[in-house]
């Protein structure tokens, strides 16, 4: 069973943790040795000091906001929905004592908008417990939580890494990850999650890091493309969700 918490993990993201899964990672997959050697200065956990503080249901949030986005669209999005409660994210009461309009206002689609206020009602009337939920294995937790619609593997799997730091997540689904795969890999297609997975069970059980190095070169790629059509402008490309 995955470490339950944050607070549980205090270790993740420490040096001696870091060092023991980079060796891991290392060892198990020559590909991910070379992508973690060109980056030895690598937090992966770095881009969480971009975000606001967020608790479970922030995190959900985070991730309904950033369906089918850009990062730099995502982050906008958030920026309005912050604004509209005082610098910080709504908790689950705060939702649903919201008119959903305003959640529209701040660019929302209306099927993210109900899917955030099922979930706050949820949280809200004792079908979901934030607590216990935190308690359960990882594919328990993305069950529990897709249950709800408008909420799929993707989602629930970022929360995980982002509000209960889960070491051992990957997320398939992710086209931005695929396409780090396909890269780094040096795979002739675009890999199916099915291939994802297969590829990624070598990295257990620290599956979120290897991640997070795929998510860097994904970064660096669209940087370099950016670079390379001209786009020097400064402003930061953005990377499919």
């Amino acid at each position: 069973m995955a470490t339950s918490s944050r607070a549980g993990q205090a270790g993740v993201g420490g040096t001696d943790w870091l060092q023991k899964a980079r060796g891991h990672l290392g060892t198990a997959d020559p590909v991910l040795a070379r992508l973690i050697a060109a980056r030895p200065d690598f937090d992966p956990r770095q881009w969480m000091t971009e975000l606001p503080p967020m608790d479970l249901f922030g995190a959900l949030l985070f991730q309904i906001v950033g369906q089918q986005l850009s990062v730099a669209a995502t982050r906008m999005i958030l920026e309005r929905i912050e604004a509209r409660f005082g610098g910080r994210l709504p908790s689950a009461a705060e939702v649903l004592g919201t008119d959903p309009a305003k959640f529209r206002d701040a660019g929302l689609s209306w099927r993210k908008v109900s899917t955030l206020r099922d979930l706050a009602e949820r949280l809200s009337d004792g079908r979901l417990d934030a607590k216990a939920l935190a308690t359960l294995a990882d594919d328990e937790l993305v069950a529990a939580l897709t249950e709800i619609p408008g909420i799929g593997p993707w989602t629930a799997q970022g929360a995980l890494i982002i509000a209960l730091s889960r070491e051992d997540v990957v997320l398939p689904g992710d086209l931005a990850l695929r396409k780090a795969v396909r890269t780094v890999y040096r795979l002739d297609h675009l890999p199916a999650e099915e291939e994802v997975l297969a590829i990624a069970e070598k990295w257990r059980p620290y599956r979120s890091l290897a991640t997070a190095y795929l998510f860097s070169a994904a970064l660096e790629e669209a940087q370099a493309l950016a670079a390379r059509a001209g786009h020097t402008d400064g402003l930061q490309p953005e990377v499919e969700r």
